[in-house]
């Protein structure tokens, strides 16, 4: 399933690569064994805030249904825990996100309605069923093109606004640029890997066309065995 995605966007192996290929099998296979189960179970049962989840979504990494039963986004921990509380202050909080996976799930728990846009239509449908407990959530799947195409137009196409984006997919420039008039009053915008060098430039130029500010979280990240970046931009 996630391999599936994961799959599109692979690259040529490099040691980075299979270092996070051998990781990820270790963390499979110790997922697997009592003392892991274990901890997979303390992790879903803990706060978002707490180091036992953040351990076990370590166990997590790549593998869908434990992202969901621990109840993790693929971001970095302190942006994450910033998006969980906007949510729980928001009344009835509306979500679009580009690029679907666990944290539409994890969304779908916290807020009144998501859309999120995908990509691809194999992983949106393996990841519907998930989706179904959860009320006002839908998945519109559109096709990426150079400057975001279909995919980054599709916030557009749904229309309204919006307290949460999240820039978590393909194009993120494009998706960053087109969610700017879809942003509620107060509203927030979650890029995920921000500090990347090619979206730096579009994420400078977005934030002087609206006025936001953004705030770079730089460490610890959720089932990732390496600190990342993830921005906040409100």
């Amino acid at each position: 399933m996630l391999t599936v995605y994961l799959g599109e966007r692979a690259r040529a192996a490099s040691w980075f690569d299979n270092l996070k290929s051998g990781y990820v099998r270790w963390a499979h296979e110790r997922g697997h064994t009592p003392k892991g189960r274990a901890l997979l179970a303390r992790g879903a049962a803990a706060p978002l805030s707490s180091w036992t989840a953040f351990r076990a979504s370590q166990l997590a990494i790549c593998d869908l249904p434990r992202m969901i039963e621990v109840d993790v986004p693929w971001w970095n921990r302190q942006a994450a825990l910033a998006v969980d509380r906007f949510l729980a202050e928001r009344e009835a909080p509306r979500v679009f996100e580009f690029g679907s996976g666990a944290s539409t799930v994890w969304l779908a728990r916290r807020a009144a309605h998501v859309v999120s846009a995908e990509p691809f239509q194999e992983w949106a449908d393996a990841l519907a069923p998930r989706l179904e407990p959860y009320g006002d959530t839908r998945l519109v799947v559109r096709p990426v093109r150079a400057g975001g195409g279909p995919f980054a137009e599709s916030i557009a196409e749904v229309g309204g606004q919006y307290d949460l984006i999240v820039v978590d997919g393909r194009e993120r420039v494009a998706c960053l640029h087109r969610a700017l008039p879809h942003l509620a009053p107060g509203g927030m915008i979650l890029f995920d890997d921000s500090a990347r060098p090619r979206y730096r430039a579009g994420i400078r130029e977005a934030l002087t066309r609206s006025g936001l500010r953004e705030t770079r979280h730089f460490g610890p990240a959720f089932a990732k065995p390496y600190p990342d970046h993830t921005s906040i931009i409100r």
